[in-house]
């Protein structure tokens, strides 16, 4: 296995992992900083959107067309992208809507417990195998972007890993007030984001045995359509949810000039 591979696995378990990071909020933090919150999850889906198009998506048409041709080229390339969306759509159609893992949980929360134990340990762990479901895709994207451009790894490691902290909140708060145990909480949020190493390892184990270079930018433009449907349907409303418009506005902004610089400054 080589040094790049090791890498790419490295920067997808640090990324997955940061749910336990928010399952440490939820316990030690006093309130929830939700300005904050609301404006770094606007700086991940705008590191993730420019990414994906100025990055991922133009260079897997600049390559597949000079592979292919001009027109067939475009064509795989634009079904690479919506085949992308589509699979990250189909993820996350089979969340039941009541259980939306993505619903804003606050610090605040941990200071009024509710009295239905079963109910919320069934809430907690749901939500976990949830946001794990979630991660898998996410895992792909973060792996194969890292393969592809290591410094490009880091930017959206950091992104999801940014997108994965009140996930770890959302896991924690309910298994915490089922079990009363903060050690439960957080295992159960910090193993959450295994599912993206796990994603990282189905991509190495069964895509990477058959990558020609149409298959790999073709997986390329797969990954920013995952990215986009990630970033629109839930970083975005969660950074929206978390406060208020302009804030997330101003951090989806953010983010991509900061990407934007930083692909200048790699390229």
């Amino acid at each position: 296995m080589s040094a790049t591979i090791l890498y790419a696995f490295l920067l997808t378990l640090m990324a997955g992992l940061a749910t336990g990071i928010g399952s440490a909020i939820a316990f030690f933090a006093k309130h929830t900083d939700k300005k904050f919150l609301s404006f770094s999850l606007g700086v991940s889906a705008g590191v993730m959107i420019y990414v994906s198009f100025v990055e991922l998506l133009h260079g897997a048409q600049i390559e597949l067309t000079a592979l292919l041709g001009n027109q067939t080229g475009k064509l795989v390339c634009a079904a690479s992208f919506f085949g992308g969306i589509l699979i990250a759509a189909l993820i996350d159609k089979l969340v039941p809507s009541k259980e939306n893992p993505h619903e804003v949980k606050s610090v605040e929360s941990m200071q009024h417990p509710p009295h239905d134990r079963g109910k919320l340990m069934r809430t907690g762990l749901l939500t976990a195998i949830i946001i794990a479901v979630h991660n898998f895709p996410e895992g792909i994207a973060t792996f194969m972007a890292s393969v592809n451009s290591p410094g490009l790894g880091v930017a959206i490691a950091l992104a999801i890993a940014i997108h994965n902290i009140p996930e770890g909140i959302a896991v924690s708060v309910p298994i915490y007030f089922a079990t009363g145990s903060k050690r439960k909480a957080f295992w159960y949020s910090f193993l959450s984001g295994l599912a993206e190493p796990v994603g990282a390892l189905t991509a190495y184990l069964i895509l990477t045995p058959f990558l020609t270079p149409i298959l790999l930018h073709s997986v390329f433009a797969a990954v920013a359509g995952i990215m986009v449907f990630i970033s629109l349907d839930e970083l975005l409303p969660a950074a929206e949810a978390y406060g208020e418009h302009h804030i997330s506005i101003y951090g989806l902004l953010t983010g991509m000039v900061v990407m934007a610089i930083s692909l200048i400054l790699l390229a």
